[in-house]
């Protein structure tokens, strides 16, 4: 922050020159770097090896300057990255896509030399004449048409549409490939901004919502400058963009923490009546999460939806909403509580590392049918379980324990794809059936908050791994339970349960995988009567040919069944 404050006169200078949406180009009218014309293989990804130059670098503030020619679909941005790091170096770089022309490049207010920085394949390598000694102000000064998402919100970048009466609808959605499609950034899982300033100016009939707490709205005769701040790090993909001429229904949500924070929904003009219904869905998913989770994470901000020309995404305290107000059979709007279950699971808690993206997706799906529970009870919940087993793929380990691309992740064939959603709620639900409710939520509250017990204005937003996971279940329930995730996380086939029936009993054998161990429990019901076998060592019952035998009456263990697959096909 003080790098920050230090500028603030160039900063304004700036502010000045974007609003005005022109191109700015150095004292020779010549632009300092050329732009590509399409994103690079290493602008498309997100994640993976750390570049040298960004490794043990963190991002303390970002500062964001964006203007727009809506006509052109050009953006003109101005970003200020306070970087820190335990020891100086040689170089310093951010990650931008090279689609922009680079306008000018600062480290601490100082103008770096063409030749001093390159941007070829999109990152932006900045070698000065000295060692870059930290904590450092970069800034980067670019213009450019960003790259068009093909489909969003799963490939990424900045739309660029339309709303129904013809009104410029600007949003972003860069999770696959990345914060470097529209601002410089280091495009890690790590390189999340501890807390950002972020100045949007549109012509004054649009609205700019985006993270945070809105500051203040600056407006001249023809546009408006929103200044948006954040107080919490944030996802680097979780920064948006959203531009629109909204309408905004606000309330104040009174937690049962005692504490109170507002709830926001910018939508579109023409749908008042269905905007008002969906926002009234989230008090009682605040309260559905307060009470199974914990506190909501940024009750100092906000809990924002806006509406999208996508589906959805989880953008922290402005989350994207295009779902058309559908609501399901089980009398809510998935993709509401999905997005907003982020909130905890990937905004809140971050991975450390893409590989570990099931934190955010799995746990993230669980609490649809945790919701279902909590309004309809045992069969919604099962109900809504049974639809997501029909989804599993079970090709590749959710985790594979080395540095993941989000498209190695997420991409069929490549990595476990919607597995780390549907087997990972399914993995959940398993996991509560072995230790029980108080330790299973126990450990989920911990993962987020540090604590089994938080409050708010008490924690930080915190990055966890699957290890994370693992010994805080092993610490919290006094055994090693790692067995449990070694064949349901790291490997990507189910266990079978083998069953042998004959005229006086029943055998059980679970059939694992590379013969790991796996010593789960099983509940068969004869003739209505439960009983929980101790597998391996106690695997059978007593069964007479007329008893009506059912293994896993109410369906707790995720493992291989015949009828799933035979239902897929």
């Amino acid at each position: 922050m003080e790098c920050i404050r230090a500028w603030q006169g160039l900063l304004l200078s700036t502010a000045v020159a974007l609003s005005a949406c022109t191109t700015t180009q150095s004292s020779n009218n010549t632009p300092v770097a050329t732009p590509g014309e399409l994103s690079t293989a290493y602008t498309l990804k997100s994640g993976g090896e750390i570049p040298r130059y960004q490794q043990g670098v963190s991002v303390e503030h970002a500062e964001l300057h964006f203007a727009f020619d809506f006509d052109k679909q050009q953006l003109f941005g101005n970003t200020i990255l306070t970087l820190d790091a335990t020891k100086p170096a040689k170089a310093v770089s951010v990650d931008l896509d090279s689609v922009f022309t680079i306008d000018g490049v600062w480290l601490n207010g100082e103008a770096i030399e063409p030749e001093q920085f390159s941007n070829q394949q999109g990152e932006l390598v900045i070698t000065p004449t000295n060692k870059v000694n930290f904590p450092v102000s970069v800034q980067v000064k670019y213009h450019g048409h960003p790259r068009t998402p093909p489909n969003a919100p799963w490939d990424g970048g900045v739309m660029w549409e339309k709303t129904p009466d013809g009104a410029p609808w600007l949003a972003t959605a860069v999770q696959g490939e990345g914060c470097d499609l529209f601002w410089p950034c280091i495009d890690q899982p790590m390189g999340e901004p501890k807390t950002a300033d972020i100045y949007i100016t549109v012509p004054y009939n649009l609205v700019a919502a985006s993270n945070g707490v809105l500051v203040e709205t600056t407006s001249t005769a023809n546009e408006s400058t929103y200044h948006w701040q954040t107080r919490s790090a944030h996802n680097t993909y979780g920064i948006a963009l959203n531009i629109a001429p909204y309408e905004k229904i606000e309330d104040t949500y009174q937690s049962i923490y005692g504490n109170s924070y507002p709830i926001v929904y910018y939508h579109l003009p023409g749908n008042t009546e269905q905007a008002q219904a969906l926002f009234d869905e989230i008090p009682a998913m605040l309260t559905f999460f307060e009470r199974m989770i914990g506190p909501y994470p940024f009750a100092d901000e906000k809990v924002g939806v806006v509406q999208t020309p996508h589906l959805g995404m989880e953008h922290q305290t402005i989350n994207a909403y295009g779902n058309e107000y559908k609501k399901d059979e089980f009398g809510f709007d998935w993709l509401l509580q999905h997005e907003f279950a982020h909130e905890y699971f990937g905004n809140q808690v971050t991975n450390d590392n893409w590989d570990h993206m099931w934190i955010h997706e799995g746990l993230g799906s669980y609490m649809q049918p945790l919701f279902a529970q909590y309004l309809h009870g045992d069969i919604a919940y099962k109900a809504y379980l049974n639809n997501q087993r029909k989804g599993l793929i079970n090709t590749h380990p959710i985790v594979s324990n080395k540095p993941m691309e989000v498209e190695e992740v997420y991409e069929k064939g490549v990595g476990p794809a919607l597995d780390i959603y549907y087997k990972g709620s399914w993995i959940m639900h398993s996991l509560r059936y072995l230790i029980g409710d108080q330790a299973f939520f126990d450990s989920v509250t911990t993962l987020l908050y540090g604590t089994a017990s938080p409050q708010p204005g008490q924690f930080t937003t915190v990055y966890r791994n699957t290890g994370d996971f693992i010994k805080l279940v092993n610490e919290l329930t006094g055994e090693d339970f790692s067995w449990f995730f070694d064949v349901y996380l790291y490997q990507p086939r189910l266990p079978e349960l083998h069953q042998q029936r004959t005229s006086d009993q029943l055998t059980l054998t679970w059939l694992v995988p590379d013969d790991l161990p796996f010593p789960m429990p099983v509940e068969v019901a004869v003739n209505g009567k439960v009983t929980t076998l101790q597998l391996p060592a106690e695997n059978t019952i007593k069964v007479s040919e007329q008893d009506v035998v059912i293994v896993d009456p109410n369906s707790k263990l995720l493992r291989f069944e015949a009828r799933y697959d035979a239902a897929a096909k």
